[in-house]
């Protein structure tokens, strides 16, 4: 199998409805927090399979990725925090108290810096959108045997310890979350396609959940340099029960969606969701491969 690229972008399409725009920090009840993140080093670039070489030098970006389409948006305006735990989300691994892991997000969805509280985390600076790239460390080694963490982001407003299901007081539905690893070179990924008569697209967005409920998006794109092969790439995801959803945007209007076992998957109205299992894998590589033809 060739390998993959790791990230592409704090994004959220604008176009055919796929997730709202960008509004306040405190998205309303019921609905989910629109936009995305993804880990990268201090500089902002993509790293390749998102795996780091120490916990120190992985850092969370905002903004539209180097590759993302020029309509495309970040998070919603207003104040986060941020977490890392193992894969499942159960086991806190951040060390430091919640009040310094805080970032602010501006209109453009940039992270322009970190929350002043005597204790924030190191920033580095994004050289293609002038943001802020924010460190995540310190946090504890994981217990996963793959070298797997997951890393949140919630809105300030939505931080409830008193919430059904939450995570360490991260609600998964206000959240969003991305996969990478440290020192540990197995890779287990979902990768979405599309293709126009035989052709691949690049700049159309997937929408994964994990097995928490928790979202992401990232844009399928073309660039060799980081293992990046016209997919949209969702790297080290854990065991359990996964979904993608793809949604017709512009030059591409959902007709077939292949499920990774080969199954066709349902269209409805302008959209589709898979859901299926990734096992356990201890050896080997393995890609889940969800396909998309447009017409």
């Amino acid at each position: 199998m060739k390998a993959r690229y790791a990230i592409t972008g704090v994004i959220a399409i604008a176009t055919a409805g796929l997730l709202a725009p960008p509004a306040s920090a405190a998205p309303p009840a019921g609905s989910q927090l629109s936009g995305a993140i993804f880990t990268t080093d201090a500089s902002g670039e993509p790293v390749n399979l998102n795996i780091y070489p120490t916990k120190e030098s992985v850092y969370l970006n905002g903004g539209p990725g180097i590759n993302a389409p020029d309509d495309a948006a970040g998070l919603p305006a207003g104040d986060y925090y941020f977490q890392v735990t193992d894969p499942s989300g159960k086991e806190l691994l951040s060390s430091d108290d919640i009040s310094c892991r805080q970032f602010t997000v501006n209109g453009s969805g940039v992270i322009v810096g970190v929350v002043d509280t005597n204790c924030e985390h190191a920033t580095g600076a994004d050289g293609e959108d002038g943001g802020a790239t924010v460190q995540l460390f310190p946090y504890d080694d994981t217990p996963n045997n793959g070298g797997v963490y997951k890393v949140w982001v919630t809105p300030v407003d939505q931080y409830d310890c008193d919430a059904a299901g939450n995570k360490n007081c991260f609600v998964p539905r206000y959240s969003k979350v991305d996969n990478f690893k440290v020192r540990h070179e197995l890779i287990v990924e979902i990768d979405v396609r599309f293709f126009k008569n035989n052709v691949a697209l690049d700049g159309y967005a997937a929408e994964w959940t994990d097995t928490n409920g928790a979202s992401n998006i990232k844009f399928s794109e073309w660039d060799p340099s980081v293992n990046a092969y016209h997919e949209a790439h969702f790297e080290a995801t854990e065991p359990g029960r996964h979904s993608v959803k793809v949604t017709s945007q512009d030059g591409c209007a959902l007709s077939t969606v292949t499920a990774p076992d080969g199954s066709t998957a349902k269209v409805r109205g302008n959209s589709s969701v898979v859901t299926f299992n990734v096992a356990n894998h201890t050896s080997g590589a393995h890609t889940y491969w969800v396909d998309v033809t447009c017409k």
